[in-house]
């Protein structure tokens, strides 16, 4: 069965149709993330830190992907694994959003899982970590569901839209992913 979405590394022919979509979200998203500079809002800033995505993809110490919705082939939301620690760690954190207009469809759950089978085959991590805020329900849910297991509670952990907010931390391992059979092949 295909999916109904797919994960494509973002490069700087997505600059503009990355832009458009953090515009579209930017009061949805204002609750979940940092206090971006106005500069962050310009097609500039887009096109450096997707070069500089580029580069660390190429390098195997980030990996941002688009997720795009397979009928249309449109960009609807970004996917990405930062903070990459090889040696003998070879663990990485996730972070995601899908554009408010496509919530409710499972597509979030899709693109972890597609993300996670990047993670634990080509880009040879294991383990992922991620942080989300208590209260944030539907990301929660997305995270267990894909075999992500709750590890503790970081207080005042990340500078969120102006304040510091406690994120619950999630951990998954490739043993525990082939474990769950989550898309292992």
């Amino acid at each position: 069965m295909q999916s109904e979405i797919y994960l494509k590394p973002l490069t700087l022919t997505h600059a503009d149709s990355l832009l458009q979509l953090r515009h579209r979200n930017r009061d949805y998203l204002k609750t979940y993330e940092p206090i971006r500079p106005e500069s962050y809002w310009t097609l500039e800033v887009q096109q450096e830190m997707l070069i500089n995505g580029e580069l660390n993809f190429e390098a195997g110490q980030g990996y941002v992907f688009g997720i795009f919705q397979s009928v249309h082939d449109q960009l609807i939301g970004r996917i990405e694994i930062s903070g990459i620690a090889r040696g003998p760690f070879q663990n990485g954190n996730i972070g995601y959003f899908v554009d408010q207009d496509h919530h409710g469809k499972g597509y979030a759950s899709m693109a972890v899982q597609q993300c996670l089978q990047f993670a634990f085959t080509e880009g040879q991590l294991h383990r992922l970590q991620a942080g989300v805020m208590p209260w944030n329900t539907p990301s929660l849910r997305v995270l267990e569901k894909s075999g992500f297991r709750r590890e503790g509670l970081a207080e005042r952990y990340l500078h969120i839209n102006g304040n510091w907010e406690d994120h619950a931390l999630y951990a998954i391992t490739i043993e525990d992913w082939q474990r769950l059979n989550l898309n292992y092949k």
